[in-house]
């Protein structure tokens, strides 16, 4: 390899740890010229341990295939043109699907990331790269990106069970951890009191006095016991390690203890498992008032700050009705627990996901992962806990966006506020969120033409109109003693109603002059039909029925329908005694529609 001596340091530790060396390839040289780049990235702090093994999960995967494939492929390197990498890079990126479920996504990341180590390489000013490979790292991939099944959310129920359950399990292990630091505090050197005692060899391993290669030698052999079971872990202890396992347990927190806390974490935030789990104190920052959190999210190369308030328990209430998810009582919590292991593991900052459990017999700590038997599916079984579809803990997060939808009414820049509208879209608008935003839309569309036809003036009887000198009934309909005197004046007659502000008019700009009184009256909500304005409605029921009949039928249903169906129903609400005399009042007094000239001008044709 080329690497420079620290590159090459970086690469040994890692590879270490990640089972890679390109002396075990056929392409030996290849694998190294593949390496440097992927050296570079590590000292770049460009990949994280997760994308490092992916980046070597793809390189293994070409690797092999050139090794199988390609006619003396000891020779084989990006610098030279023969033999032709690039029809072996093509080629294998044409059967990689063939070895993926359909429509899986591995086959793109394979290809997009030995193509990203390929084109780093091309940049490098001195590292050539030959042949056609230019073209292919310039143009398409060759493979699908490939897609997912999105998960759906957890019901209300099972989201309610799963942070019940959680709560439970947090309080069982607080207390047995507690009571287990308690009771090594009260033992002593097992070489004076004896390795028979549980409190003395608590006191070994919280004091690090013995490594657990050599406590697990000395302890007690369990098949001469009364069988005992680990509670956390669901299962009987068998052999001495599984008895040191179980005392190791009795002071920290185990991988499926942090199950417990990761449910109620993200219940309380609603923040994703990966944003959880890689939370420090140095990302926690305390008030009064609670807690604010500095989440980073890897995939989007982004950090959020987040404040999340306590509620302060009510004065006197010992049990508090409904479930409380304190954010900031839970942090606390994790770093009392957390903290004497990672100072005597020397780990700062303190993680707040950090587990203590045995490699062989030594005991290591780290942060979460997913182990054999210990996976959120096995929380459930141990804590029965049933739910429906799969045991992804990623579905409590898919919750939360459900509960925004429902309470922001599907606006979705309301919705992705911690992400993208484009990663919403992609991940998180499906199921019930995509019935929720889409019943909204029709509710809002049906609501806003229901609103139109139902908008209208507010008819008032002669009894009603009396009323108004009691403020309580003016107040009911929105007027105010000034208004009631300017109605009874006549001040606000538009014509063919009376109306409470003819500034703020539907039809025209705030503080203008209402543009389309009295034509459209019958249709605005600020205006009051009075028995004063009973001559006007008949003159104008007159003026529609002649338009009628010079308009053709969908004409006048697109300018005076509205108008119309609101004129009848007011008229109906009228007696006919009142009719009668509204007649006679036109004919005595000679009364004439009030309506303004410009109302002519689209007859004049």
């Amino acid at each position: 390899m080329t690497a420079p001596a620290t590159g090459q340091a970086a690469l040994r530790s890692a590879t270490a740890v990640l089972s890679f060396d390109p002396a075990a390839f056929a392409c030996a040289r290849l694998a190294a010229e593949l390496a440097d780049e992927w050296v570079d990235l590590v000292q770049a702090g460009r990949l994280r341990e997760t994308a490092g093994r992916s980046y070597l999960t793809a390189m293994k995967d070409f690797l092999t295939h050139v090794d199988a494939t390609v006619s003396g492929s000891g020779s084989a390197s990006l610098a030279r043109s023969s033999p032709d990498l690039h029809h072996a890079v093509t080629e294998w990126i044409r059967i990689l699907p063939s070895r993926h479920a359909p429509g899986s996504r591995t086959p793109g990341w394979h290809a997009g990331r030995v193509r990203a180590l390929i084109a780093r390489r091309a940049e490098h000013p001195d590292r050539p790269v030959a042949g056609h490979l230019y073209g292919w790292i310039a143009g398409a991939l060759g493979v699908r990106r490939g897609g997912s099944t999105e998960l759906d959310e957890f019901s209300r129920a099972d989201k309610q069970k799963l942070v019940r359950a959680a709560q439970a399990a947090r309080r069982a292990t607080e207390t047995r951890i507690r009571a287990g630091r308690a009771l090594a505090a009260t033992g002593t050197d097992p070489e004076a009191g004896g390795w028979t005692q549980p409190e003395n060899v608590l006191w070994a391993i919280a004091h690090n006095v013995r490594s657990c290669n050599e406590i697990v030698s000395l302890l007690p052999d369990p098949s001469g016991m009364p069988p005992q079971q680990d509670s956390a872990m669901g299962r009987f202890l068998r052999d001495r390690r599984d008895v040191l396992r179980h005392l190791v347990g009795q002071l920290f927190l185990t991988n499926m203890d942090l199950h417990a806390y990761k449910i109620l974490l993200m219940a309380a935030t609603g923040r994703a498992p990966e944003e959880i789990t890689g939370l420090t104190e140095d990302d926690i920052e305390f008030s009064p008032h609670g807690v604010t959190i500095t989440f980073g999210k890897n995939r989007a190369h982004a950090r959020m700050r987040q404040a999340f308030f306590s509620e302060p328990a009510e004065a006197g209430l010992l049990h508090p009705s409904g479930t409380r998810l304190d954010a900031a009582e839970i942090i606390r919590s994790l770093l009392e627990l957390n903290r004497p292991l990672a100072e005597r593991m020397g780990i700062s900052p303190v993680p707040l996901f950090l587990r203590a459990s045995l490699a062989g017999v030594s005991l290591s700590v780290g942060l979460s992962t997913r182990h054999k038997g210990q996976r959120f599916s096995d929380w459930l079984a141990i804590n029965n806990v049933t739910v429906d579809g799969a045991a992804d803990i990623r579905r409590l997060r898919k919750s939360t966006k459900v509960e925004k939808a429902i309470t922001f009414c599907g606006r979705i820049s309301d919705i992705a506020d911690d992400h993208s509208a484009q990663t919403f879209r992609g991940h998180y608008a499906h199921g019930t969120t995509l019935r929720l935003i889409a019943g909204d839309v029709v509710t809002a569309a049906q609501r806003h033409w229901l609103d139109k036809a139902l908008a209208g003036p507010t008819v008032l009887d002669e009894q009603a109109t009396q009323s108004l000198t009691d403020p309580q009934a003016a107040a009911a309909l929105g007027l105010s003693p000034a208004d009631v005197e300017a109605l009874r004046a006549g001040h606000l007659d538009m014509g063919v109603t009376d109306c409470t502000d003819p500034f703020a008019s539907p039809f025209g700009r705030p503080g203008q002059l209402c543009p389309v009184a009295p034509l459209r009256c019958l249709e605005c909500r600020n205006a009051f039909v009075l028995p004063s304005n009973l001559p006007q409605l008949l003159l104008f029921a007159d003026h529609l029925d002649k338009l009628a009949l010079r308009l053709s039928p969908q004409h006048f249903h697109a300018l005076w329908g509205q108008s119309r169906a609101n004129l009848i129903e007011v008229l109906k609400s009228r007696t006919s005694a009142e009719i009668a005399r509204a007649r006679r009042q036109i004919a005595e007094d000679a009364i004439t529609l009030h309506l303004p000239l410009a109302s002519t001008v689209e007859f004049d044709a």
